[in-house]
């Protein structure tokens, strides 16, 4: 069975909830490191008021006995602390009550999903829109990618995330190894490597936060150890670049994603883009470069998956935008919602995991099994099989 997931749940409502199936038997689930990367997720300079109010963990309510999975499907629920200040106006039950009480929402912030979706779905409230639209719903991938995160890395397999860019602030580049960018972005407030970058940065966020304004960025996501092979040339969906790329697109808020070198690729020779092919009794065919990001003809071909993702500003804005009034056809200024200044370093985490799952999924498909021994033994009988090719 391929691997899936579910989410349910609205940002001020009770709990965000996700079931993940395909998920093999006998992972060991690090419960402290799963609740990690949603503590991660939470941080990172220019974050709003809700950050201090929640402090996420996921709790797995099925699936998982004694610390190992079951192969059954996983249950996870992700409690909204603040939801004790909304039950009445977020209950499942019919309340009654003027508009104010119910905090019902007729205007339409821009940038947002609230006017599309109450066109799209009929609804004269477009709280029933922001609720399920607003990014509190990446709490809940995170912490499936959590679990992916996990799978992958009983196999050798490490995620490393930075932030690359904050509006005009861009960070100088690096070559260093995967661990040592781990260590170093979570030492710092906006997930860079280098203090003097995290220093500007933090300035400029600053700066943006007293004009009322917000801002965006690039964040970069490394996988490395990937085996040679996951993903397929010989269908569209099953590229895994182009499936990693549909799921960087669906993080709110993103409107850009390339591999390896990207739209770089658009102004340079050929020469100049593609990786050169070498081969020694070692480490077997290896690449002289990863300019392409680890994929050619949509299959890894064993070298580290570079993705990189923007996220355009976060558009509930302090000094609100025009719009019009749904009731009354009248231009209003935008309502605002609680939101931060600059959720990048955050986007960065988001992005690790939605692209852990996809890379888990893949490995899955590869190389199938029910179990963790069986998946690791059908690996080893693949990487012998290339290393006599």
């Amino acid at each position: 069975m391929s691997l899936r997931y579910l989410t349910a749940g609205e940002t001020h409502g009770p709990q965000l909830t996700a079931i993940i199936e395909g998920m093999p038997s006998n992972l060991e689930i690090n419960f402290e490191r799963l609740n990690d990367q949603l503590l991660r997720r939470q941080k990172g300079y220019g974050r709003g008021r809700r950050m201090q109010i929640e402090t996420d963990t996921a709790a797995i309510v099925g699936g998982v006995r004694h610390g190992r999975t079951t192969g059954a499907p996983i249950a996870l629920v992700v409690e909204n602390k603040d939801w004790k200040h909304w039950t009445k106006i977020m209950n499942v039950e019919p309340i009654e009550g003027t508009d104010e009480e119910k905090r019902r929402v007729h205007r339409p912030r821009p940038g947002h999903a609230d006017l599309n979706g109450g066109l799209k779905y009929q609804l004269k409230d477009l709280r029933n829109v922001l609720e399920r639209s607003s990014a509190r719903e990446t709490a809940a991938r995170v912490a499936v990618g959590a679990v992916a995160r996990q799978l992958l890395e009983a196999f050798g397999i490490k995620i490393a995330g930075q932030v690359i860019r904050i509006g005009e602030i861009e960070a100088p580049a690096h070559n260093l190894p995967i661990d040592e960018i781990i260590e170093r972005t979570e030492q710092s407030s906006v997930r860079v490597v280098d203090a003097d970058t995290e220093a500007k940065m933090e300035a400029y966020i600053d700066q943006i936060k007293a004009e009322g304004d917000s801002i965006g960025g690039i964040v970069e996501c490394i996988i490395e150890g990937v085996p040679v092979g996951l993903g397929s040339y010989v269908q569209y969906d099953r590229k895994l670049d182009g499936r990693i790329a549909q799921a960087v697109m669906s993080i709110n808020a993103f409107k850009g994603v390339e591999i390896g070198i990207g739209f770089e690729a658009g102004h340079l020779r050929g020469s100049q883009v593609h990786d050169e092919i070498l081969y020694d009794a070692e480490n077997g065919y290896t690449r002289a470069t990863n300019r392409l990001g680890g994929f050619e003809g949509g299959i890894t071909n064993g070298m580290p998956i570079v993705v990189r993702g923007v996220m355009k500003p976060i558009p509930t804005l302090y000094k609100p935008l025009q719009s019009v009034d749904i009731d009354t056809k009248e231009p209003f200024t935008a309502q605002v919602e609680r939101s931060d200044a600059c959720a990048v370093p955050a986007a960065s985490v988001v992005m690790e995991h939605v692209v852990a799952w996809e890379v888990a999924k893949a490995l899955l498909e590869k190389f199938g099994g029910d179990s963790m021994e069986e998946i690791q033994a059908n690996i080893n009988n693949f990487n012998e099989q290339v290393a006599r090719y």
